[in-house]
C-alpha cells in the first residue's frame, strides 16, 4: 500500500483562509516566538500546551490523515499550516508525528489503532534516517536481528529523530532478510534507549535512540516499508519547504519594517540603494519558495509527479531560506546579533532545515535521478 493524499476531505479555498487565520491567532495568542524562548530556556522539544490547543482542539494532529482515522485535507491544507508554523517557529510535532510518521501509519494497512491514537494528538517519532541524515533504503541504521516467535526483535541505532524525546511511539524501519520493513515500538520498553541530544534550532527538538533487543511489532512485510516511507516523504519534504517559506517570509517582514523604522543621517536605511537591492533579492528568494511549494501542492496527486516537484522544492527553499535568514541578521546589525532579537531564532531554524532531509546537493542528486540525466 501506498501513501495518497486524496484519501481526506479537502478544504475549499474560504476554509483554508479560515485554517490559516486560525493557526496563525492561535500562535499569537501564545507570544509567538516567545513559545521558542521558553523550550530553550530547557531544551528543544515540544510545548505540550500548544500541542494540545493546535493539535487537539484545532485538529491539526489528524491533518492530511485519512477520513477513517478522523483525517481531514491533504497537502494543500498541509502547506498552509505548515507555513504558519513556521513563521513563528512554533514548536510542535506537526512535522515530526502527525506529517512524517502520520503519512507512514497512513501507508501500512496494519497501523489502524496507532493511526487513530496519533490522530488524537499522541506524538509519535519516525527513525528512519541513515547517519548521513539523508533517507537511504541500502543504508537503514536498525536492523531486524531476530524474531522471538512472532515477535520481532530490533537492533541498532537510529540517530536524528524529531521529537523523539517526547515520543510515545515509535514507527521505525529497519533492514530484514526481505529488505526494509516498518515497525512500532514502545520506547519505555526494555531495550530502547533515548536520549535527547542539543540541536543548533532551539524549536525542535531530536534524539538518538539506539535499540538492542528491543521487541516491536511489525507494520510491513516482503521489503514493503521502503516504498511507504519514500512516498511519505516526498510529502514530508513539501511540508518542510511550506515551514521554510513561512520563515523567509517572517524575516523578510521583520527585515522590512527595521529598515523603514532605521534612520541614519536623517534618513530610513530602506531609502539606501544598497538594502534596497538586498531587501529585493530576499522578496526573490521568497517568492520564488512560494512557487516552489505551490506547485508541489498541485502534484499532490500524482505521486511521481510529487516526488519530482519535492526535490525541486527542497532545493531551492532551503537555500532561500538560509539567504534570507542571513540577510535578516545582516540588515538588523549589531541588534541582530543579539540573543533578545529573534534573528538568531530565524537562522538556527533555516541552518537546521537545510540538511533536516538531505541538504540541496542530496535533492538535487535525487531530481536529476528522477528525470533521467
Amino acid at each position: 500500500m501506498t501513501t495518497t493524499m486524496t484519501d481526506s476531505t479537502a478544504l475549499s479555498p474560504a476554509e483554508l483562509d479560515d485554517l490559516r487565520e486560525t493557526v496563525r491567532a492561535v500562535c499569537a495568542d501564545a507570544g509567538g516566538t516567545a513559545a521558542v524562548r521558553r523550550m530553550s530556556e530547557r531544551a528543544p522539544g515540544i510545548d505540550a500546551g500548544l500541542w494540545h490547543t493546535l493539535g487537539r482542539q484545532v485538529g491539526l494532529a489528524a491533518l492530511g490523515l485519512p477520513e477513517s482515522a478522523g483525517g481531514i485535507g491533504g497537502l494543500a491544507e498541509i502547506a498552509v499550516v505548515c507555513e504558519e508554523l513556521g513563521r513563528t517557529l512554533t514548536p510542535v510535532p506537526l512535522l515530526s508525528s502527525t506529517v512524517l510518521a502520520g503519512q507512514v501509519l497512513a501507508g501500512c494497512g496494519t497501523a489502524g489503532s496507532a493511526l487513530a491514537h496519533l490522530a488524537e494528538g499522541k506524538v509519535h517519532g519516525l527513525a528512519v534516517a541513515a547517519p548521513d541524515g539523508t533517507w537511504r533504503p541500502d543504508s537503514v541504521p536498525v536492523a531486524v536481528a531476530s524474531w522471538h516467535g512472532s515477535v520481532p526483535v530490533l537492533e541498532g541505532t537510529a540517530p536524528f529523530v524529531l521529537d523523539g524525546a517526547d515520543a510515545e511511539t515509535l514507527v521505525v524501519a529497519a533492514t530484514g532478510t526481505d529488505g526494509v520493513d516498518l515497525f512500532l515500538v514502545d520506547p519505555r520498553e526494555p531495550g530502547v534507549t533515548v536520549r535527547r541530544v542539543p540541536t543548533l534550532d532551539l524549536s525542535r527538538g531530536q534524539a538518538v535512540i539506539t535499540f538492542t533487543g528491543a521487541r516491536a511489532r511489525a507494520l510491513t512485510a516482503g521489503g514493503e516499508g521502503a516504498d511507504v516511507v519514500t512516498r511519505a516523504l516526498d510529502v514530508a519534504l513539501v511540508a518542510l519547504a511550506a515551514e521554510q517559506l513561512g520563515g523567509a517570509q517572517a524575516a523578510l517582514d521583520m527585515t522590512v519594517a527595521h529598515v523603514q523604522n532605521r534612520t541614519q543621517f536623517g534618513r530610513s536605511i530602506g531609502s539606501f540603494q544598497a538594502v534596497k537591492h538586498a531587501c529585493a533579492d530576499m522578496l526573490l528568494q521568497v517568492e520564488s519558495a512560494r512557487s516552489a511549494v505551490v506547485r508541489a501542492v498541485r502534484a499532490a496527486a500524482a505521486p511521481d509527479a510529487l516526488a519530482e516537484a519535492a526535490a525541486v522544492a527542497q532545493a531551492w527553499c532551503g537555500e532561500a531560506f538560509v539567504h534570507v535568514a542571513a540577510e535578516c541578521v545582516q540588515l538588523h546589525g549589531g541588534m541582530g546579533f543579539t540573543w533578545e532579537h529573534d534573528a538568531h531564532l530565524y537562522f538556527r531554524r533555516a541552518q537546521s532545515d537545510a540538511v533536516l532531509f538531505g541538504g540541496a546537493a542530496h535533492h538535487r542528486e535525487r531530481l536529476a535521478h528522477l528525470l533521467g540525466w
